[in-house]
């Protein structure tokens, strides 16, 4: 396809699709003239990953770029450019001071038994989480969150079902992308009206 329509099959303007191109976010396409190029689908695929990191996740144009590389290079291993895309698996080795907390976050996951990377940003993220709340007087430990996993790991194969049938990484990874984050305030949003629900059943007057 022309560029004009890789434009119009994915929403993107052309002048972001020659600064993408430009910038090393999408690969060149088949040259068929000076000044003039084809694209097929796996650009399609690829820009919408590409405007799925930068719109949904907000990440930098630079860190887009080292996203893609690290995609590109494992395309092979879908578990991993899952972990990338979804920022799951850090692109670097550099490592952040954790709060003491850490140790139970370490103890949960093993005790839920989940396979889940020993640099993982969520491990710090909650050991984080935990601390504040004690900061704050509310006596929570990691064992509190137990049933709270249980119910995360439910709603994690419902997020797995619906990649079924998607042969292409990049396209399993867009799609993960957007289900995840993009569900997470729908998910937030049924949560608090259980949580109205619940209070009514408890504590409203008939």
């Amino acid at each position: 396809m022309r560029i004009s329509e890789l434009s119009r099959r994915s929403g993107v303007s052309v002048t972001t699709i020659k600064y993408y191109l430009r910038e090393g976010l999408l690969p060149p396409g088949r040259q068929t003239a000076a000044t003039q190029a084809e694209y097929d689908d796996q650009h399609l695929r690829r820009l919408r990953l590409v405007r799925a990191l930068t719109g949904v996740r907000g990440l930098s144009v630079s860190t887009t770029r080292e996203v893609l590389d690290a995609l590109t290079e494992h395309t092979g291993d879908t578990h991993l450019v899952l972990g990338l895309a979804l920022g799951a698996v850090r692109l670097s080795d550099e490592t952040a001071e954790h709060p003491p907390e850490t140790a139970e976050v370490d103890a949960l996951v093993k005790e839920l038994g989940w396979a889940v990377n020993e640099a993982a940003p969520a491990r710090a993220t909650l050991a984080e989480t935990l601390a504040s709340l004690r900061s704050l007087g509310v006596p929570v430990d990691a064992h509190t969150l137990l049933p709270y996993a249980r119910l995360a790991e439910r709603t994690a194969v419902l997020d797995l079902d619906q990649l079924t049938g998607l042969d292409d990484p990049l396209e399993a990874a867009e799609r993960a992308l957007l289900l995840t984050v993009l569900l997470e305030p729908a998910l937030m949003a049924l949560r608090r009206m259980a949580q109205e629900n619940e209070s009514a059943r408890r504590h409203a007057a008939d």
